[in-house]
């Protein structure tokens, strides 16, 4: 009788074990099925969002001529801009991981609506500056979010899924030299608030994304219960460690691409005196070979592991930022294209990096590095302008083009594929 007791005892705990398996199986098959069409509206989501963004930098000759601004006002604009981004992403990041809002993506662009709408009739400085912070708070919704969901929708493929989610926005961010080329230095920065009609393009898609979200909101937990393969042995003080490595990189590239996208076309204008419009041709060149160069570190990553492509993309590109402030017009232009190639493949890598390390804090993570970069550019356009109105414009190049070597502590990351449970 008690030996039948304890048979069917060792049976019950067999199927019980047999059937958690099978539910914990389940759940790994489920949320291993990428969902592109979500990836896709967001990829072109943050094409439009970040268009609309680069609006800003490329109205600077425009607005510096029209209200007599120095350089160090120009620099504020971006600090303005980049930090009112920043502060807020790690706070929405954090917040969304625990109370998911499946349509603040669509609030987070009424923002950037609103911010456009008053910055193409502000008349003072100051109201530039409130129309800039405006579209910097839809960006700090934006941003974690829409990486959050991406994540979500990825699969296996996480690599893949934030380097087609960057590249939507890079390939935005060059289309802003671009449009101010042809349509606001011959028409006036009046003409900003028809690009509002973007943001509703925006709204719309973002929508129907927070529609899924809504009704899929058991893939986040079905990932949680998995364990999503992502889980390190390290101890937190090797993880802190490594978030400090990895800011530090971020420091590096963000300072760095705060001189171009801020002051490219102020070095070619007052070096090879050229004209504004060739000056904006040439940061859109710069800026589409970012967006082209970027979708390589994802799935390179999640081949052959995320720290190679940051070594590669960081350190390498030191050697052409180097040569940089050295080169005649024509070789300017094709080092920006290299540089632009090699450094954009760094910011997936490291993100999907740090959420390997933090897994179960994807938000967060997304919020924390996304307005890091987005705060330290802001205050190295600050700084730099300051520094160009002390010194030459041609001198902060100098300078920056020694920020690529810091991507030498890279050597002190640990490799995760190591380190996988």
């Amino acid at each position: 009788m008690s030996g039948t007791f304890f048979l069917n005892l060792d049976t019950n705990k067999e199927y019980m074990k047999s059937t958690q398996e099978e539910s914990l199986q389940n759940a790994t098959t489920d949320v291993s099925q990428t969902v592109f069409p979500i990836l896709l509206a967001l990829s072109f989501s943050h094409l439009l969002n970040d268009t609309l963004q680069s609006l800003i930098p490329s109205i600077y000759p425009m607005v510096k001529d029209s209200f007599k601004l120095s350089f160090s006002q120009i620099g504020l604009i971006t600090f303005t801009f980049q930090v009112s981004a920043s502060i807020l992403q790690p706070l929405v990041g954090l917040f969304m991981d625990k109370r998911p809002q499946p349509y603040a993506l669509a609030v987070g662009m009424c923002f950037t609506m609103f911010g456009l709408v008053s910055l193409s009739i502000a008349d003072t400085f100051h109201i530039v500056l409130v129309s800039v912070a405006l579209i910097g708070i839809g960006s700090a919704i934006f941003h974690p979010e829409a990486s959050r969901i991406a994540y979500m929708a990825a699969g296996r493929r996480h690599g893949m899924a934030q380097s087609l989610f960057q590249v939507g926005g890079n390939a935005g961010s060059s289309l802003g030299p671009l449009l101010a080329a042809l349509i606001l230095l011959p028409y006036g920065r009046s003409q900003v608030i028809w690009f509002s009609l973007v943001a509703l393009v925006a709204i719309a898609i973002l929508s129907w994304v927070g529609g899924w979200y809504r009704n899929n909101m058991h893939r986040a937990k079905k990932k949680k219960l998995a364990g999503d393969s992502n889980g390190v042995k390290l101890s937190k003080g090797k993880i802190t460690f490594s978030i400090g490595i990895l800011l530090m990189l971020i420091f590096s590239k963000y300072i760095y691409m705060a001189s171009l996208t801020s002051y490219f076309t102020f070095y070619l204008i007052d070096k090879f005196d050229i004209s504004i419009q060739s000056s904006q041709m040439y940061l859109f060149v710069f800026l589409f070979a970012v967006a082209a160069g970027t979708f390589i570190g994802g799935p390179v990553g999640d081949r052959i592991g995320r720290k190679y492509v940051i070594w590669i993309s960081i350190l390498g590109v030191a050697p052409f930022a180097l040569m940089l402030p050295y080169a005649n017009l024509f070789w300017t232009g094709v080092l920006s294209v290299i540089i632009g190639l090699i450094l954009s493949s760094a910011f997936s890598a490291i993100l999907v990096y740090a959420q390997e390390l933090i897994p179960g804090k994807v938000g967060m993570i997304a919020g924390l590095f996304f307005g890091f970069a987005f705060g330290i550019g802001g205050i190295g356009s600050a700084l730099l302008g300051t520094l160009a109105d002390k010194t030459s414009i041609g001198y902060v190049f100098m300078v920056c083009s020694f920020l690529p070597l810091i991507g030498m502590l890279t050597v002190f990351l640990p490799n995760l594929e190591r380190h996988k449970r």
